[in-house]
């Protein structure tokens, strides 16, 4: 997915649920923070989305423009309507979104996550495909070993376990400097 495909997904899913701020959870937000991040991170052809104002409108947005809809056949790319709840995420988050906001999403505001709120996001959820997302912003500098190790308790990662949060990090981190 590229920067202008995200705007996309941003107008569109603003339009479908009147909603004037649409927040990006999954690792698609990268392209808030980084409009020209590496390839291997842009893979990804959703969006993980849900209406800042009007989550529960989430269902909605997934129907017009989700996996298998005409938007999706037309475009390549779909948003997945989701609900705050999908990702787990650390406290504050919202206080360091990258806002998306320009003539291309239609004065519709996408609230990307900070690079750091979304590696920490891919460490709670530990799936093989997280792990080597995380690589690969380790990889190319996106994020910062003391940022994600250190930040475990500022950033109040309560949901799980931070001893084990911080052995996937350091695992990741590792895997660079071999």
């Amino acid at each position: 997915m590229q920067r202008s495909e995200l705007e996309h997904i941003i107008r569109a899913s603003g339009d479908v649920a009147k909603d004037d701020e649409i927040v990006i959870i999954g690792s698609q937000s990268i392209l808030g923070q980084f409009p020209d991040a590496p390839m291997r991170l842009l893979s990804s052809m959703e969006a993980d989305v849900y209406p800042n104002h009007h989550p529960e409108l989430a269902d909605r947005v997934d129907a017009a423009i989700g996996e298998g809809s005409s938007f999706h056949e037309l475009h390549g790319y779909y948003a997945q309507g989701v609900g705050p709840e999908t990702a787990v995420l650390p406290s504050g988050w919202k206080h360091r979104v990258i806002v998306v906001k320009n003539e291309n999403t239609n004065g519709i505001a996408g609230l990307c996550l900070e690079v750091h709120d979304l590696a920490i996001s891919k460490f709670v959820a530990g799936r093989y495909k997280d792990l080597e997302f995380i690589q690969e912003l380790i990889r190319h500098e996106m994020i910062q070993k003391r940022s994600c190790e250190l930040d475990w308790p500022r950033r109040n990662c309560r949901k799980q376990n931070v001893a084990e949060l911080v052995r996937r990090s350091r695992r990741c981190f590792r895997t660079k400097n071999q």
